[in-house]
């Protein structure tokens, strides 16, 4: 690989310091390297972390630089351009970016030598719809979670996949995940830990008012229809519909968000042969 972008958190790299020693050593290989302009982002969505429009059309591979929080929304930002993402980490150990600051030169050598793999990560679509009106469409590589917004409150949903019901809870809210997304939210509700290699979707209710109640596992084609079913219209009010804790949009009683899986893909830059397994072994050890 010769061209590269990186992208960078400015509050976890606030000086650009990391950004700055990425391009430093690229350049100095004879390679080309741009980092993202600050101030780039939308001023609405202040996650926002760059502009697609001014990645060049050659780079190659763009490596971001923040947490996994960085990466996820990289991904969103980047979801038309198709091109290679990897996660440079600054923060605890990760399930996504791979890289830490101690073996970032050796990262780039396997970069610029292309010894490296890439891995094509499942992601979400979802449609929301309030009296068949379409409210928002939008992409989610970890989740997408629908919870209540206002106070204290327990919401009743209907699940339908294929157009067929499946259940209803009554819970604080649900979590659609990919397998990306399950050690995320998913985990802290108590959902299982899945392989990102796999393909499926997975449905995992928040505090659900029940002691019976798991999560589901569907395969990667199903379509997850929920509905914010009536029953405690008077107790609860308006809930928000979230694309990896990004996007969202507000949702009433009787409103439905339709979830499949999306035709785009995000692809994660392997440096390290660290399997999935011993990245989990890591992270339940530090518990």
């Amino acid at each position: 690989m010769d061209r590269f972008y990186v992208i960078s958190n400015s509050m976890k790299d606030p000086e650009g310091r990391t950004a700055r020693r990425i391009r430093d050593y690229l350049e100095l290989k004879g390679r080309k390297c741009q980092i993202q302009e600050h101030g780039v982002g939308s001023a609405i969505h202040a996650y926002k972390y760059t502009n697609a429009s001014l990645i060049p059309e050659d780079t190659e591979c763009i490596l971001v630089v923040g947490g996994d929080g960085t990466l996820l929304q990289a991904a969103r930002d980047l979801i038309e351009k198709n091109i290679p993402l990897l996660g440079v980490n600054l923060g605890t150990l990760g399930y996504l970016a791979e890289v830490d600051s101690d073996n970032l030169e050796m990262a780039l050598e396997r970069l610029m030598e292309g010894n490296v793999a890439v891995e094509d990560r499942m992601m979400l679509e979802g449609c929301a719809y309030s009296h068949r009106k379409k409210l928002l469409q939008d992409f989610a590589l970890n989740d997408i979670v629908i919870a209540r917004s206002g106070r204290l409150q327990i919401i009743d949903f209907n699940i339908y996949v294929n157009g067929e019901f499946l259940r209803s809870y009554s819970a604080d809210g649900i979590i659609i995940s990919t397998p990306t997304g399950s050690t995320g939210y998913s985990l802290s509700a108590g959902g299982p830990i899945v392989s990102p290699e796999a393909s499926l979707i997975l449905i995992t209710p928040i505090a659900p008012h029940t002691l019976n109640t798991r999560s589901i596992v569907l395969p990667a084609d199903a379509e997850v229809t929920v509905e914010l079913a009536n029953e405690h219209t008077s107790g609860w009010e308006d809930a928000e519909a979230s694309f990896d804790g990004d996007t969202c949009v507000k949702l009433g009683p009787g409103d439905t968000i339709r979830i499949y899986r999306s035709s785009r893909m995000t692809r994660l830059v392997k440096i390290n042969n660290i399997s999935f397994l011993e990245v989990l072994r890591k992270k339940m050890n530090d518990q």
